[in-house]
């Protein structure tokens, strides 16, 4: 049986940065050709980054990308590194946009893979499956494929496919084992969700037996915005065995060996399998089998919940702030969890010296709440400051009248206020720090507390951001280190401290019966009668659905931040503002 040296490159693309994209895929196929590899494969949109989203309307990022396709197999082989095949995703186009007016059925703008090699586009092949949901809206942008490309490379027959390809049952696959290929690439832009990874392997698993054949599955890695990409790449054998894993959220060269079967028969020039079309192509020439012992890319084992959702949050906060070039982050520190945690988060992605925490105190700050954020800053190291509110908060009440509720938001107001004057004046991203629990109920200031250019912990339950804090404490015992977060800002009751005496459960349930209603409700979309056969009792329930149902336009002008669950707001959970319907009991 053929041996082929298979090299997948985990790497993280910045969208719209196609020289920047193109030389990653230059740097990092030099790596796998100084390691033998006869196969290098790079993600789904390489070129571009991913999503590109509307984007695809511009005609001109369109003509750039498939201009940087060619330059960069030419490129490539200025490099020295024509010979060896490398496949990478961009954004291509066989007729104008949907949008337009000329459009053409069946053409248009196309989620594409291209096979460089001496030079030229050796191959090309269309997404087939167009995923139309949760963050996904590719039926917006793209038009299907409908040819399954399969290159003769080494003797091996070896098909092209592209992410949602593999979760949807027919179609590329289906084809590739009619077409009897030996080896299917999946290239893939499939962002990070809470143990997305165990439903992942399994999938790859069942189409590698249903296929009949070896699937190399590489993923990208990094932040785009909401969104974060863990990697999580693999090789998968044809019987199912798992034969490689690289690491989460970090870029990697995965380089391994892989034994194929030899292809039999003359390649084809069309066949038509379970209504695709199936075109073949010969490669010739690729580097030669290396002498010496096999490549193994080993096997990374999965991570506990609590550190794949730290390594998430800190992978995203970190791309938005570089890619977006801000030098710094500023955020209030309260000496309560939910800052606490996004300090830690903070410093972990950008460092101390790039974190500045601003201590608020108004009247009814408590004195352990102060010593509780002092105490974080000197943990982290991060850049500590205080600016107490009082007197700018006298100043408005001086020439407003205003009591109660109001009075409490004009303290969060005006702490958001000064965090943005502090941003303007020395360049930081401001980060606010409520949760999704907060998030959903709405318990929150609009142009206060929620004021910021990125949350991470928006997608955050508040359980899971005590886990988080406890964690990550932990986690710096085992290491021999400081543990970030103080013990006092995990068990204290928690507090938005804007009157006296104030708890969060004044005015909402404890979050151990909340978080359960709202994972329900939100994440899981039972309506109520569905929430009450859960075992949640009626009048919580009834609260609850009538907070979130009317924060709608909240949430609707909260600032971006990490998705890491299933249904984050914003992308995944759609709802118009302007809503009568209720679930009534």
């Amino acid at each position: 049986m053929p041996t082929l040296r298979l090299a997948l490159s985990q790497v993280n693309p910045s969208v719209g940065d196609l020289a920047g994209n193109a030389d990653l895929v230059r740097s990092w196929t030099r790596q796998a050709a100084d390691a033998g590899a006869q196969l290098v494969l790079f993600p789904e949109m390489m070129v571009t980054g991913y999503p590109v989203e509307d984007l695809v309307f511009r005609r001109s990022f369109v003509a750039a990308s498939r201009a940087a396709v060619q330059r960069l197999a030419a490129d490539l082989a200025a490099d020295g590194l024509g010979e060896l095949p490398v496949v990478v995703g961009y954004l291509d186009a066989d007729g104008p946009p949907q949008v337009s007016g000329d459009a053409e059925p069946g053409r248009g703008a196309r989620n594409a893979a291209a096979l460089l090699h001496r030079g030229v586009v050796a191959a090309r092949y269309f997404k087939h499956h167009l995923p139309n949901y949760g963050v996904f809206d590719e039926d917006r942008y793209f038009v299907p494929g409908d040819t399954l490309t399969v290159v003769r490379i080494g003797g091996v027959d070896v098909a092209l496919t592209i992410c949602e390809d593999l979760w949807q049952a027919g179609g590329p696959f289906a084809a590739a084992r009619q077409a009897g290929v030996g080896l299917v690439v999946n290239i893939n832009g499939s962002p990070y969700e809470l143990n997305k990874d165990d439903i992942r392997l399994p999938l790859v698993r069942r189409r590698a037996v249903e296929t009949g054949a070896t699937i190399a599955y590489v993923n990208m890695t990094g932040g785009q915005d909401e969104l974060v990409f863990e990697g999580d790449s693999m090789i998968v054998s044809a019987e199912g065995d798992l034969l490689t894993r690289a690491p989460q959220f970090v870029e990697h060269l995965l380089v391994h060996d892989v034994e194929l079967p030899a292809a039999t028969t003359p390649p084809a020039t069309e066949i038509v399998a379970d209504g695709m079309r199936v075109a073949y192509s010969t490669l010739d020439g690729i580097p030669p089998t290396p002498s010496g012992p096999a490549a193994t890319g080993g096997l990374i084992e999965p991570v506990a919940d609590e550190a794949e959702v730290w390594q998430a949050l800190v992978l995203g906060l970190r791309d938005y702030v570089n890619k977006n070039r801000f030098p710094s982050v500023v955020l209030g520190l309260s000496g309560g969890i939910d800052s606490a945690v996004v300090a830690a988060l903070a410093v972990d992605a950008l460092g101390p010296d790039r974190v500045v925490g601003v201590s608020l105190p108004s009247q009814h700050s408590s004195e352990h709440s102060r010593e509780d954020a002092a105490d974080l800053a000197k943990r982290t190291g991060l850049d500590y400051r205080v600016e107490p509110i009082q007197p700018m908060v006298d100043g408005f009440l001086a020439n407003l009248s205003l009591s109660g509720v109001a009075v409490e938001n004009l303290q969060a107001r005006v702490r958001g206020v000064t965090l943005m004057a502090l941003s303007n004046q020395e360049g930081h991203l401001v980060l606010t720090t409520g949760n999704k629990s907060e998030l959903a109920v709405g318990y929150s200031t609009l142009y206060g507390d929620s004021v910021g250019g990125f949350n991470p912990v928006k997608d955050v339950w508040k359980t899971l951001i005590w886990r988080l804090a406890k964690w990550r404490n932990t986690d710096a015992d085992r290491r021999g280190e400081t543990a970030p977060i103080p013990q006092n800002s995990i068990g204290k009751p928690p507090s938005a401290e804007l009157s006296p005496g104030q708890l969060d459960s004044d005015n909402l349930p404890d979050y151990d019966v909340l978080d359960p209603i709202l994972i329900g409700y939100v994440d899981g979309d039972l309506g109520r009668d569905g929430l009450i056969e859960s075992g949640h009792d009626p009048a919580v329930v009834d609260k609850v659905l009538r907070l979130v149902d009317t924060a709608e336009y909240k949430r609707r002008q909260s600032a971006p931040g990490t998705k890491i669950s299933m249904k984050a707001f914003g992308r995944d959970r759609r709802l118009p503002i302007t809503n009568r319907w209720r679930e009534h009991g």
